[in-house]
C-alpha cells in the first residue's frame, strides 16, 4: 500500500514576460484553499490525501493544472467550487470529476 492514499500536485508555476502560467490564475490560493480544507475533514496524513505544489508541470496552455496520483488523473479548474467538487467526489468518494478532467 501507497502512504498516501492520494497525492495532489498543484502547478503554481509563475512565467515572465505575460507567458501563460497556472500562477496566473491563482494555483497558489487554490492549492492553500484544497490543504486546509483536506486538514478540515480529517483526510490529511498517512494512508489519506497529500497536498504539494509543483514547479512546472508543461501544460500551461490548459491551466490552472493540477494532477492526483496514483492514478495520474488530470484536472483544470476555475475556483474553489471546482477544488471542492474534486476533494468530495476524487478525494473522499473515489470518483474523478469527469468534466473537469484535462484530455490527454
Amino acid at each position: 500500500m501507497s502512504y498516501y492514499r492520494y497525492h495532489v500536485f498543484f502547478c503554481v508555476n509563475r512565467r515572465e514576460g505575460g507567458q501563460p502560467c497556472c500562477a496566473n490564475h491563482g494555483s497558489q490560493e487554490m492549492r492553500d484553499h484544497a490543504k486546509d480544507r483536506i486538514k478540515a475533514l480529517g483526510l490529511a496524513g498517512q494512508g489519506g490525501v497529500r497536498i504539494n505544489q509543483a514547479g512546472c508541470m508543461d501544460r500551461c496552455h490548459q491551466g490552472p493544472v493540477m494532477v492526483v496520483y496514483p492514478e495520474g488523473t488530470w484536472y483544470s479548474y476555475k475556483n474553489r467550487a471546482d477544488i471542492d467538487e474534486i476533494i468530495d467526489r476524487h478525494l473522499r468518494q473515489g470518483q474523478p470529476v469527469e468534466r473537469l478532467r484535462l484530455k490527454d
